[in-house]
């Protein structure tokens, strides 16, 4: 359906089923992030990340709707911990921390998250300046 409004513009036949250069570059996706091959911590509990994210549109069986993933470094043993509330993340913390620490007869060096809100605060800088984290 052309009305040739513009002249001297090239007629171009739009293929619907077929994508530019352009779109298919963008719907190509890449690592943003290099794989780890060496592991930078010598021990399980050396370096725990911490990722809190919610709310979501899925409770879970227990009703909650918010997440707490931590990651062991070492081991890439991961704990996901159901949350009806952000600031439930602290308690939750503490809660996993002395179970953890009592489990394996170990101590949590350092700990690794986003820089939310729920990360840092005051209650987190004491807990983390009191055990040496």
């Amino acid at each position: 359906m052309s009305k040739d409004l513009v002249v001297g513009l090239p007629n171009i036949k739009y293929e619907k089923d077929r994508l530019c250069d352009a779109c298919q570059k963008r719907k190509q996706t890449s690592v943003s992030f290099k794989p780890k091959k060496v592991v930078s911590t010598s021990k399980p509990l050396e370096l725990l990340h911490l990722v809190l994210f919610g709310p979501s549109r899925t409770r879970s069986l227990g009703g909650n709707y918010y997440r707490f993933v931590i990651i062991d470094d070492f081991s890439r043993f991961t704990w996901t911990l159901f949350l009806s509330s952000k600031d439930d993340t602290f308690d939750t913390f503490i809660k996993f921390a002395n179970v953890i620490q009592n489990q394996r007869s170990l101590k949590i060096i350092s700990l690794r998250s986003d820089h939310g809100g729920e990360f840092v605060n005051h209650r987190f800088e004491n807990y983390c300046d009191n055990f040496g984290i």
